[in-house]
C-alpha cells in the first residue's frame, strides 16, 4: 500500500486490511447480513459525512455546536490550561475548531482515524491554522487500545474529545468496550467530553437520516463502491437502496442498505445470495436518556460531572472525569 507522505509526525497503528477484509466478509455471512460502521469512512465516506453533517435535516450538528458554544466559558475553565486534546475521529468540523481557538495553553492535539488519507488532510489544515499547537496524528482503529505520541510539553491531563453522538453508533457492549478503551487513553483524572443524541420523537430521527438531498444514501451506498474496489466484489450499486428506520424496542435508528431484487454477489472470492427486499445492517444510532448514558460510562471508570443541553432536550454534551487507576 502507497502511504501518504506529510511532514507532520504520523504514529500509524492501521489495521491489517486483509483484516478488515475477513471482518467485512464475516459480517456480510451472518443473518441478517451487517457491515462494520467504520468501513463507511475511506476518503470519500468521510467527505460525504463531512457533508451530512451541515444538512438541515441533520440537527446534531448544529445544536451540539450551540451547546458548545453558549456553554464555552464553563467548559474552557473546567478542562483548565495545558491539556492534550485527543479526538477520537479526526476533526475538520466547527466544534474541534471551537476547542481549538479557546483552550488555554493546548500542549497537543491528537486526531485519531482509521483513514489514513483523511486523516493526513485533516491534520495538516489543523497544523496550517493553528501553528503554535503541536499536532500529533494517529492512524489507528480507535475501537481498540492504540497508543499515544510525546507531546513536547508535558499535558496536565488527558482531554478525549468524542463529538457528533458517534458513540450511538456501537451496541451497548461495544460502547462498553469502547469507553474502556477510552478511560485507557484518558487515564486517571483525565476527561472525556462527549456528544450523546437523546431520545425524542422518531419522525425527527427518520428525517435526520433520510434527508432529501439524499447525502446519507450515497453515504451508506458508497460502501458497496468500496467493496467493488478493494475487495473485487461485483455489486450492482443501482440494485440496492438506503433505508433509515428508528427501531423503537432498543431506541436506536437501523441504516440498511436494501436488495431490490434476488441477486448472487461476489465478495472476495466468496459468493453471497440477497433474496428481494433483504438488507445488510450498516449502522445503528442508538438514543440514550441522561441516566442511560451515566450507567454505560461508570463501569468504564468514568463520573458525569457536568451535562449541558439544548433547550428541546435533543442533544446533550457531556463532561465526565475518569476516575479508574
Amino acid at each position: 500500500m502507497i502511504h501518504r507522505q506529510t511532514s507532520l509526525k504520523l504514529l500509524d497503528f492501521h489495521p491489517s486490511f486483509d483484516d478488515l477484509g475477513v471482518e467485512i466478509l464475516a459480517g456480510l455471512q451472518r443473518t441478517p447480513k451487517t457491515l462494520p460502521p467504520k468501513y463507511f469512512y475511506d476518503q470519500r465516506g468521510s467527505q460525504l459525512f463531512d457533508q451530512i453533517t451541515r444538512l438541515p435535516e441533520y440537527y446534531p450538528t448544529e445544536t451540539e455546536v450551540t451547546i458548545m458554544v453558549d456553554n464555552l466559558d464553563e467548559i474552557i475553565g473546567l478542562v483548565g490550561p495545558q491539556a492534550s486534546l485527543i479526538e477520537f475521529g479526526s476533526g475538520t468540523s466547527t466544534k474541534t475548531h471551537i476547542l481549538l481557538e479557546n483552550l488555554r495553553e493546548l500542549a497537543a492535539y491528537v486526531p485519531v482515524e482509521i483513514s489514513r488519507d483523511h486523516l493526513i488532510d485533516a491534520a495538516e489544515h489543523i497544523a496550517e491554522r493553528y501553528p503554535d499547537i503541536e499536532v500529533l496524528p494517529v492512524c489507528a482503529d480507535f475501537t481498540k487500545p492504540f497508543g499515544l505520541p510525546d507531546p513536547a510539553v508535558r499535558p496536565i491531563k488527558n482531554v478525549v474529545f468524542f463529538p457528533g453522538s458517534t458513540i450511538g453508533n456501537f451496541s451497548p457492549d461495544q460502547a462498553q468496550e469502547l469507553l474502556d478503551t477510552m478511560a485507557q487513553i484518558a487515564k486517571k483524572d483525565g476527561v472525556l467530553l462527549i456528544g450523546v443524541d437523546l431520545k425524542k420523537d422518531k419522525t425527527i430521527l427518520e428525517c435526520a437520516y433520510n434527508d432529501s438531498a439524499q447525502v446519507t444514501a450515497a453515504f451508506n451506498l458508497n460502501m458497496l463502491t468500496r467493496m467493488n474496489r478493494e475487495l473485487e466484489a461485483d455489486f450492482d450499486i443501482d440494485a440496492f437502496e438506503h433505508r433509515a428506520i428508528y427501531n423503537e424496542v432498543q431506541d436506536r435508528i437501523e441504516m440498511h442498505l436494501v436488495s431490490l431484487r434476488e441477486q448472487t454477489v461476489e465478495v472476495a472470492g466468496e459468493l453471497l445470495s440477497f433474496e428481494d427486499g433483504e438488507y445488510i445492517l450498516t449502522e445503528c444510532s442508538h438514543k440514550y436518556s441522561l441516566d442511560d448514558f451515566a450507567q454505560l460510562a461508570e463501569p468504564a471508570g468514568f463520573q458525569v460531572a457536568k451535562v449541558w443541553t439544548d433547550a428541546d432536550q435533543l442533544f446533550s454534551v457531556q463532561y465526565l472525569l475518569c476516575k479508574s487507576a
